[in-house]
């Protein structure tokens, strides 16, 4: 088992991993062409969920009142556009975050336009609940059009107030608080009529299936998931693509739980109430090519002249860990390094660590791979040590060949023993590999799905090791780093088409490598410059030894 065959398979085997990945996606059942919306600006109330009590459900065609408006709420993380029909947050702005790189654009999780949608919508139904009247969804009123998080204030409360025409008052009040991505999202029932009223509180997101521009990743490098998914007392983390919703609805209830809908790098979602069992429950809005997850709460019943408050929390920002950590259980898990999670959390952990000591991310990345070598340093040593020992028997393996013919069993018979007494084992040079497999797959994910990284500047002309090398430098570097251990690790190999073939490698993974994030291409460089530094200390101890001038001649 030759050294750089062995790197040549590590990096063969994580791009057709890649590869399947990508062929899975390419796969999928694909959206029906979908009718697109017309409206720009406000919400669409074409799908109240059904309440669990009997009567008080809108229908789909509920008219809509003309004399609605946008209301804007502002804190120093987010920029909200409010819906006064029913109250539904139809655009949010990260203003921590540009759209592109050095833009003047802030990044706008939430829309409501013609091409594409991705809502939040909340509301009282039930019986008596303003949102399942056949009138349509309420109107409600704002004092202002306009709202701003004040220098020295720590939160902003805006009311919006609705009351029907037996006299209960419906007040939804919208907080934001300072240096926070989450939104409180509260009603207030004051029931001052002569009969108890029954409400229901659901919140759902809605998002078109088809995205303008969104290509699904090249062949070469696995896209990050877009869709729907839960979270329940029982399941801690699920994905529920669009095509689950378009083929079954989802029926689970759970105490807490939240539902949400992720794309690369950000989510959206809604914690549910965590008292009483809520109903988490999907649709498909065939019409219009959109998918909807919600939840519904217990049924609140309020007594003549009593008030009742019923809330939930909506997480619009970043995938951030240690701060959607704290705002519920499992939400954290939205930021999916898939089956090799427990491999992938703790290279994250490290990353942060160093990156703290380090400010810069590229640093940061550099470190990372020292400590992650070093660690496997042990098991580098015992597979350059057992390719050596595997070329110190090459001549003895000959004369078996030449002794034994083509009788198999004697020949396995006569390896095993030679290797028995030459104390070798034959996979010395393979096992290590597979162990190092799933952190090169695990590492990939890390640095694919950290927000951290977007945006984040190295040096020089990397300033954003996100995306790929602008110029092609690091994979171009990251080849001649592959060739140099080609040519640094003695050969056994005589065939000529072989030859060729190990020869155009490095060459061949360029390639691949120039579509990767410059932030794992950096990884790839400095752990092919390690393995560079490694095996020549590591042949030089066993020159010292004689073991690899014997394995060479």
């Amino acid at each position: 088992m030759e050294s750089q065959r062995n790197i040549l398979v590590i990096a063969l085997l994580l791009v057709s991993f890649l590869i399947w990945q990508q062929w899975q996606t390419d796969n999928a059942p694909q959206p029906e062409t979908a009718q697109q919306s017309t409206q720009t600006g406000t919400g669409d109330d074409s799908f109240i969920p059904e309440s669990d009590q009997a009567g008080g459900e809108v229908p789909a065609d509920a008219p809509v009142t003309a004399s609605r408006q946008l209301v804007t709420i502002t804190s120093d993380t987010l920029k909200l556009t409010i819906d006064t029909q029913g109250g539904d947050i139809v655009r949010a702005e990260l203003l921590e975050h540009d759209d592109e790189l050095n833009s003047d654009d802030k990044f706008v999780l939430l829309t409501n336009d013609a091409n594409f949608v991705n809502v939040a919508q909340s509301g009282l139904i039930g019986r008596d609940g303003p949102d399942a009247s056949a009138d349509g969804r309420p109107l409600y009123h704002a004092e202002q059009k306009s709202y701003q998080l004040a220098e020295g204030e720590n939160s902003l409360s805006v009311p919006l107030t609705f009351t029907n025409e037996a006299g209960v008052t419906f007040t939804k009040t919208f907080t934001l608080e300072r240096d926070s991505h989450v939104v409180g999202v509260n009603y207030d029932i004051n029931n001052q009529s002569d009969q108890p009223v029954q409400a229901q509180l659901y919140a759902q997101l809605k998002q078109s299936e088809s995205k303008p521009g969104e290509d699904g990743g090249s062949m070469l490098m696995a896209s990050a998931y877009r869709g729907p998914a839960y979270s329940t007392s029982e399941t801690r983390y699920s994905k529920y693509s669009f095509s689950d919703v378009r083929e079954a609805h989802l029926n689970q209830s759970t105490a807490g739980g939240w539902i949400g809908m992720l794309q690369h790098y950000f989510v959206s979602a809604w914690i549910a109430p965590e008292n009483g069992e809520n109903q988490f429950y999907t649709r498909f809005l065939n019409n219009q090519g959109q998918g909807i997850i919600g939840f519904k709460a217990p049924v609140t019943t309020v007594a003549p002249g009593a008030e009742q408050n019923l809330s939930a929390k909506l997480w619009l920002g970043p995938k951030l860990q240690d701060a959607m950590a704290e705002v519920a259980p499992n939400l954290d898990l939205t930021v999916d390094y898939g089956w090799l999670w427990f491999i992938a959390q703790p290279l994250f952990k490290l990353l942060q660590f160093l990156q703290s000591f380090a400010v810069n991310w590229g640093l940061a990345i550099i470190l990372t791979t020292f400590v992650v070598r070093g660690i496997m340093y042990p098991l580098t040593k015992a597979q350059y040590t057992s390719m050596a020992k595997m070329r110190m028997l090459q001549p003895k393996l000959v004369a078996l060949r030449e002794r034994y013919g083509d009788d198999r069993q004697k020949m396995s018979q006569g390896m095993m023993e030679l290797y028995k007494k030459e104390k070798v084992n034959p996979l010395g040079g393979c096992l290590p590999i597979l162990i190092q497999m799933p952190i090169f797959i695990s590492l990939y994910w890390v640095l694919m799905e950290s927000v951290e990284l977007r945006h984040a500047p190295f040096m020089l002309w990397i300033d954003d090791l996100s995306v790929r090398d602008p110029y092609f430098v690091l994979p171009i570097l990251m080849g001649a780093s592959m060739y140099i251990i080609q040519k640094m690790s003695p050969t056994t190999i005589t065939d000529p088409m072989q030859q060729k073939v190990m020869q155009f490698m490095p060459i061949i993974f360029t390639f691949f490598f120039l579509w990767f994030p410059a932030g794992l291409t950096l990884y790839w460089l400095v752990s092919n410059v390690v393995t560079i530094t490694q095996q020549w200390y590591i042949f030089r101890q066993l020159e010292k030894k004689g073991l690899h001038g014997k394995a060479a001649s």
